[in-house]
């Protein structure tokens, strides 16, 4: 898609709050749809809580989120959010991608276990089905999120630091798997920190300091005068502050 394509998501004037506390200002802007984009920035920045708010898991914002209520969304947390320790089975937790469509208590129908086999050979798990999630590496277990996020055959994929503390060949592997996503015109949103992977793979960038310091194609927003502002924007934050200001 081009630059002149309808937007996958559109933000006006939103400001997110987390646990009672404004942690993104009066963000406004679009993410490219059909583009794998990149949100990067300090540590609280914002980054996870803008993301909660575009999978819906955090409703406390105002301003507004614009997208098209039709296409499907698929949110993949943080691997810290995963509780390896739950007895569930690799067949199991990758068939809750297909929820959406089939429903809670409704049984799986052969053609749903095979796309269940073929989301997991796609992420390198062929014959991992009927293993316990806990026995899996924390590599293993991020390739079985993956596949139910392909399951879920969304049109909008967010990602929150999905490359965390796994391998580097599991890295490439799923980042592979996010290249063949823009190559279906899905619009990938993903936090990151790692900002040599985003020059690498990623066409779009949010840089992020709870307010937006630079939004657009990742060689423009990743200079070294865009960095240096989001560190001093980081190191002025106020966690006292009565308010929250728009920024002259």
């Amino acid at each position: 898609m081009n630059a002149a394509s309808t937007p996958a998501v559109t933000l006006r004037d939103l400001t997110v709050s987390y646990r009672g506390h404004p942690a993104v200002h009066h963000l406004s802007g679009a993410f490219a749809a059909g583009m794998l984009t990149a949100v990067v920035g300090p540590n609280g920045a914002g980054k996870s809580t803008l993301l909660g708010a575009l999978g819906g898991t955090i409703r406390d914002f105002k301003g507004r989120i614009e997208r098209d209520l039709s296409q499907r969304v698929a949110y993949l947390p943080q691997a810290s959010a995963l509780d390896r320790s739950f007895p569930v089975r690799v067949h199991e937790m990758v068939a809750m991608g297909l929820w959406s469509r089939i429903g809670s208590f409704a049984g799986l129908r052969p053609e749903d276990r095979s796309g269940v086999d073929q989301a997991l050979a796609a992420v390198g798990l062929s014959g991992f089905g009927a293993r316990w999630l806990g026995e899996l590496s924390a590599g293993q277990a991020q390739r079985v999120l993956f596949a139910r996020v392909l399951l879920q055959d969304a049109g909008l994929i967010l990602l929150d630091e999905p490359f965390n503390a796994i391998d580097a060949r599991t890295t490439a592997d799923l980042l592979a798997l996010l290249h063949r996503w823009k190559q279906e015109a899905r619009t990938v949103i993903a936090v990151l920190h790692d900002i040599e992977q985003v020059r690498e793979h990623f066409e779009q960038v949010l840089l992020l300091a709870r307010e937006r310091v630079a939004w657009g194609p990742t060689a423009e927003v990743l200079k070294a005068e865009h960095l240096f502002k989001a560190r001093q924007m980081a190191e002025a934050w106020d966690e006292a502050a009565p308010r929250c200001e728009v920024s002259a």
